[in-house]
């Protein structure tokens, strides 16, 4: 039978392997994946992010993403860069760098709203606007994927006009960038 101080002893010596083992794996796993600064090198590693984040430790608009951003949205080299930084966010997806530019009220950082049934404010458009036959974003609301229009005052969607990704977002303000050179 184990004296108290010997159970002491033990049960110390138990704990700090444990210790010891949990900051290895820890260490094990920082080295499997790292850190990256390089948006590219993070995305292939963790393959989807809708917010890129630790292990990224690169800027928060990374020169790539912005350079990338221009070309593929066809943003005039003459605007500026400030304004081109504020607006433009970036996410992994499949492994690869995408990237949206917000520029007039696009809605980036949303999830594509798929929804079928109308809103209250859809609803409450109409009962205006009985023959309305397109219903402005500003009551649609700027992440659904349908054309909206108003047939004797009641709201129908008129066609698809958006579509959607595999992560939910709105494939057609999304770009996928490739490493320049």
């Amino acid at each position: 039978m184990l004296r108290r101080k010997e159970y002491r002893l033990l049960s110390l010596i138990l704990w700090l392997c444990c210790a010891v083992g949990l900051a290895a794996a820890e260490q094990e796993k920082g080295r499997y994946l790292g850190s990256f600064n390089d948006p590219v090198r993070y995305c292939r590693a963790v393959l989807n992010a809708d917010n890129p984040q630790e292990p990224y430790i690169g800027p928060a608009k990374p020169q790539m993403v912005l350079s990338g951003i221009y070309q593929a949205a066809g943003i005039s080299a003459a605007a500026p860069r400030d304004w081109v930084a504020g607006g433009t966010f970036w996410r992994c997806m499949d492994g690869a760098v995408y990237a949206c530019f917000a520029g007039a009220n696009l809605p980036c950082e949303e999830k594509a709203d798929t929804a079928r049934a109308p809103s209250e404010a859809i609803v409450a458009y109409c009962k205006s606007n009985p023959a309305s036959a397109a219903i402005p974003a500003v009551v649609t609301g700027r992440a659904t994927i349908f054309a909206w229009r108003c047939k004797n005052a009641v709201p129908e969607i008129s066609r698809q006009a958006l579509q959607v990704d595999a992560r939910g977002f709105i494939a057609d303000y999304w770009y996928r960038l490739d490493r320049p050179g």
